[in-house]
């Protein structure tokens, strides 16, 4: 088990370390993102992901500062994330300098391709969705997705990222653009951050990429939380039946279990949360072990059931 107030760490194949709980920042609200962060930080987050879509990375940034200057935490001791939004795909490295600019930071330790798919450029750091003018998304078809992943490629040689990867989680073909990658890349991606959960687990994929040596990072390790259920209307995998017996025999919270759930199969998972008291939840999840019986009880109740609905913002459906 970890020590306390520290997360264990997984090895990428990047020859870096990757703490295996993390605290998303997607919905944060920025008057709140100060305290949040912190928060998490006196806790013992040490990871953090961010994407310049999520438009608040400048106060990501203003916290990271803080946090520098009085002492709480130096930037050796954290693990900063952002993504290269979809219009930037053919402005890799200005897009890239512009979050580094944002988040106040010399490097990051991981850039991620958030969606396998190039846009109409909009301006560096402009993330609306591009829509043409009969309301369809505006997809570039000049840029290849190995055109973007030899940009990213070129980050980790200028020094400003040390590691990068993929968040292939909005596509059918999740493993087959996985495969396409690790064909064509120079430097294989670290790092495969999706959608997975009890309702969602996708094992075929997980697997691929475990064994092919890319760490797979839970986006949304919660399944149908409160927020996404407000977001998308979705049905959360926290109020099933074995999740809440389970969660009691072990005397934890559905949360906790599940979080737990998704370190034991070899995943990083990074829950989003607005409320500090929740920061503390999340992260006791290291105290405990889940048994062989009682995991398979929780392979059992998946629906292959997906929360995150991006098409219905873009206009486009990338799951037919």
């Amino acid at each position: 088990m970890a020590a306390k107030g520290a997360a264990p760490a997984v090895a990428l194949s990047s020859g870096h370390r990757m703490p295996a709980v993390g605290l998303g920042v997607w919905r944060m609200e920025k008057p709140a993102i100060r305290t949040l962060i912190l928060s998490a930080l006196r806790i013992g987050y040490r990871h953090l992901d961010c994407a310049a879509d999520y438009q608040n990375e400048a106060e990501v940034g203003d916290a990271l500062a803080e946090a520098f200057q009085t002492g709480l935490v130096k930037r050796e001791d954290l693990f900063i994330t952002t993504k290269l939004w979809n219009s930037d795909h053919g402005h890799v490295i200005e897009a890239c300098k512009d979050s580094l600019k944002k988040l106040q930071l010399d490097y990051l330790d991981l850039y991620l391709v958030h969606f396998p798919v190039a846009t109409r450029h909009t301006g560096v750091g402009t993330t609306s969705s591009a829509l043409g003018d009969d309301g369809v998304l505006d997809i570039d078809t000049t840029i290849s997705l190995e055109t973007t992943w030899h940009a990213m490629e070129e980050l980790v040689s200028m020094g400003l990222v040390r590691s990068i990867g993929i968040s292939y989680s909005c596509s059918n073909y999740d493993i087959f653009l996985t495969r396409d990658c690790l064909a064509y890349a120079k430097i294989k991606p670290a790092v495969n951050q999706i959608e997975t959960h009890p309702y969602f687990q996708r094992d075929s994929l997980v697997k691929f990429c475990q064994k092919h040596g890319i760490c797979v990072t839970a986006h949304t390790p919660l399944g149908g939380s409160t927020a996404n259920t407000e977001w998308f209307g979705s049905v959360s995998c926290l109020d099933d039946p074995v999740i809440k017996s389970l969660a009691e025999k072990y005397g934890k919270t559905p949360a906790q279990l599940v979080l737990r759930w998704g370190l034991q199969r070899n995943t990083v998972v990074i829950p989003k949360t607005s409320k500090v008291e929740r920061l503390q939840e999340n992260f006791e999840v290291f105290d405990f072990e889940i048994s062989s019986e009682d995991m398979e009880k929780i392979k059992a109740i998946d629906r292959n059931y997906r929360t995150n609905q991006p098409a219905k913002f873009w206009g486009i459906d990338l799951y037919a």
